[in-house]
């Protein structure tokens, strides 16, 4: 049984809006909640580098054990990135104000305000949660790692040599934060260079410490903005690009900037057989009309 040119037409008009809807409810998946959301104070002039938080954080996600021991301090001859076994890392930068005194910086999942993992993400195995954490869902997970090209921040990583792979990054120890408790960095960390709290609470602590320390810190919140925002916010005594952080990262969200493309993608590759066959059926029918083509 054929269809009519105008049936054709209607049918890829109800899956253009149905996509266009499907689009509009993740966008509103990804978006800021009411609630107010948690948050991590990394301030670096406390941090000395012991790595309790990579020896807490491998710990509480039952991570392979390192190829150097956490008590060595080879690992800061280079700069390290995160891992699918490594999902928080410290490095080590020279300090031009008191060159005595390395500065360390740590790497993780900085669990952006609106994800731009998350709004990738076609199958939801990222997903933004009221709390705050960016957590993953393996089991939705099928491979895609647009995850992986969205990331500003270069976090979620692929086990491209395991024979199951999944991305891995840090989940802000979901777990532990619904039960009350406090991430394992946050945790380990013996200086109180790493604080965990509500966000809001964070960045007045940071601004108070900025302007009773000005000679101590730079001027500026990393994590304040950057994005739209995120869920670690960052201190240092020296312009953060000296230090390993991005500068040239925008304050608009990247969802924001990139949701029409996003949305574009399954649009297309939906639609177009679709407007393929329906285009091959009617130049048929008008050949069979016109008298050609028949035996």
């Amino acid at each position: 049984m054929g269809i009519q040119r105008r049936e054709f037409l209607k049918i890829a008009g109800a899956a253009g809006c149905a996509l266009a809807a499907g689009g509009t409810r993740r966008a509103g998946a990804a978006a800021v909640s009411d609630v107010e959301l948690n948050g991590m104070l990394l301030d670096s002039t406390k941090c000395i580098g012991c790595r309790a938080c990579e020896e807490a954080c491998n710990a509480a996600n039952a991570l392979p054990k390192p190829e150097v021991s956490f008590s060595s301090e080879q690992v800061f001859d280079r700069t390290r990135d995160t891992a699918p076994g490594a999902f928080t890392v410290v490095n080590r930068f020279a300090n031009p104000k008191e060159p005595e005194k390395p500065i360390f910086v740590r790497k993780q999942c900085n669990h952006c305000n609106q994800p731009a993992c998350a709004t990738a993400c076609l199958v939801k195995a990222l997903e933004k949660t009221p709390e705050g954490p960016v957590i993953y869902n393996k089991d939705r997970c099928m491979g895609c790692r647009y995850c992986m090209v969205s990331c500003p921040f270069d976090v979620p990583k692929y086990e491209y040599d395991s024979a199951m792979p999944y991305v891995r990054k840090c989940v802000f120890c979901h777990e532990r934060v619904k039960r009350g408790e406090q991430p394992a960095c946050s945790e380990a960390c013996p200086e109180g260079a790493t604080l965990f709290g509500k966000r809001r609470e964070l960045m007045e602590i940071a601004r108070q410490r900025i302007y009773r320390n000005p000679d101590r810190y730079h001027p500026r919140i990393y994590g304040e903005h950057e994005a739209g925002g995120t869920a670690w916010l960052f201190l240092s005594s020296v312009p953060f690009e000296q230090v390993g952080f991005r500068g040239d990262i925008g304050t608009k969200s990247y969802p924001e900037m990139t949701s029409g493309f996003l949305y574009a993608v399954p649009h297309i590759f939906i639609l177009w057989p679709t407007f393929l066959f329906g285009l091959s059926y009617l130049s048929k029918r008008s050949t069979k009309e016109d008298g050609h083509g028949e035996e």
